[in-house]
């Protein structure tokens, strides 16, 4: 392809949000560089910024709209992309803008070197808008290119939308319903991947626990689709699911390590724990959906189970793993949550024990149920209720971390850095060398030490001190 005579395009790829996205910013990199488009980095300039946006909250939508005038300011004959939720919130809205010169919603992003041909060739064009509300379309992207992954660690987009609407979320409408990927497509990606060196693959989307609802034949609720599950007849060996998916994705070769995104509590079942316990290529960590410890706060939330359940659950996954990494979000001053409500979610929590808690204060999004809420919550209210929700992560996480000492752990180190950083607040480990996986033979490491770091099947954040060089390479540690 080639726009200029004289000189080849250069574009830089501005990611904003979640894990989603970041895996989408990937497969549109990936599909740039095929077509000869060079990629810059978001500070330099360039001819063409792609900024996927986030709409989540009414400040991931600010900050959007922020990075898409800083690109144009940057060089105002480029050529500035609004990608992503943004557009599919504000699409009226965003397109006149006079900072945007293209608009590319959700389910458009397949086609990023088609539209920017089109727009390079004088199509007047530049407006290209799906309502993903109204379509059942799974936008496969294609399979990453591991040669443009910068990490030994893989995102793998299995899902996209939901069918939950909770009263604090816009993302339904932004994302749609629930469309899951074929699970031959997820396979040949994860295997051409792993055969290509990398170690580790964590499931995301935006309601992974509706992998394989929109294979039936009628759209349920996730509540309805996982009854449904447990009717389902023996025997039948078609992915439907996301049980059956991880059982597949075990079954490579290749593949080292499996991680699973966050999680709805009721997806977590015997029959889920225990093919899941049985091999040692599924990391131990499970960020299980939360939002509060109270269950009049989740009611008026609109989530679908009760702290006790939740509770439950986590008893369950303790009964199948040792000392298993439980995380979770928590919405700190939802509205109507009084005193009384957020001691409830405390006395919880603190029963609870989990490796880490995600804390946010309540962000009003404008078009959902909550923003039309009586009784919203002082900001004050909402930064005190934060502080003590971060004082007893911070607690919780080093219990967690000290209670592994002694421990043989595996870990898969990902970044050398600088003897100079800060790195005491990290655990130590100790390099078993004897059982050394996936690395090959080397002459033993001369000269000064060199440091690590990298993280454990349970997602704890370690550092080691080797003359040899640990990068992408999945050890066996002693945690000190």
């Amino acid at each position: 392809m080639e726009y200029k005579k004289k000189n080849t395009l250069r574009a830089a790829m501005i990611n904003l949000g979640c894990k989603v996205n970041k895996y989408e910013s990937d497969a549109m990199k990936d599909k740039l560089l095929m077509a000869g488009i060079e990629m810059a980095e978001p500070e330099e300039i360039a001819d063409i910024y792609i900024v996927n946006t986030c709409s989540v909250t009414n400040i991931a939508q600010k900050k959007s709209r922020q990075m898409l005038r800083r690109a144009k300011k940057m060089n105002p004959d480029a050529v500035v992309i609004a990608a992503g939720c943004y557009v599919n919130a504000e699409h009226e809205n965003l397109k006149n803008e006079g900072f945007v010169d293209i608009v590319v919603s959700n389910n458009c992003k397949k086609d990023i070197v088609k539209i920017i041909e089109e727009y390079f060739a004088e199509q007047i064009e530049n407006d290209y808008y799906v309502d993903v509300n109204h379509t059942k379309e799974y936008e496969e992207m294609g399979n990453l290119n591991a040669a443009h992954l910068d990490h030994q660690r893989a995102y793998i987009k299995i899902q996209d939308g939901c069918n939950q609407f909770c009263s604090y979320c816009i993302i339904p409408y932004t994302r749609g319903r629930v469309r899951s990927r074929k699970p031959e497509q997820i396979i040949e990606e994860m295997t051409g991947l792993a055969r290509a060196g990398v170690k580790e693959f964590v499931l995301t989307g935006i309601h992974i626990s509706s992998y394989g609802i929109d294979f039936c034949k009628e759209s349920l609720h996730y509540d309805a689709w996982v009854e449904q599950g447990k009717k389902k007849e023996k025997g039948n060996e078609a992915i439907t699911d996301l049980l059956q998916l991880v059982k597949a994705m075990i079954e490579i070769p290749e593949v080292k390590r499996i991680r699973l995104g966050s999680l709805e509590p009721r997806i977590i079942t015997e029959e889920f724990l225990e093919m899941l316990s049985v091999s040692d290529k599924f990391c131990p960590h499970f960020h299980l959906s939360l939002q509060s410890a109270c269950n009049d706060t989740l009611k008026r939330m609109n989530r679908k189970y009760t702290i006790e359940e939740f509770e439950e659950k986590c008893k369950l996954i303790r009964m199948y793993f040792d000392k298993p990494a439980i995380t979770t979000d928590i919405i700190a001053g939802f509205p109507g949550e009084t005193e009384e409500e957020f001691n409830i979610t405390m006395e919880h929590l603190e029963k609870l024990q989990l490796y880490e808690i995600h804390v946010f204060k309540y962000s009003v999004r404008e078009g959902t149920p909550a923003q039309k809420m009586n009784d919203q919550v002082e900001e004050r209210i909402k930064a005190k209720r934060s502080g003590r929700l971060l004082e007893l992560t911070k607690k919780q996480k080093q219990e967690y971390e000290v209670s592994l000492k002694g421990y043989t752990e595996e870990v898969l180190f990902e970044e050398e850095v600088d003897e100079e950083e800060k790195l005491w607040e990290l655990p130590e480990v100790n390099i078993l060398k004897a059982e050394e996986k996936d690395a090959k033979k080397e002459p033993a490491g001369q000269g000064k030490l060199r440091y690590f770091t990298g993280h454990t099947k349970r997602y704890v954040k370690v550092k080691a001190a080797s003359k040899d060089n640990m990068i992408n390479k999945v050890v066996r540690v002693e945690m000190l």
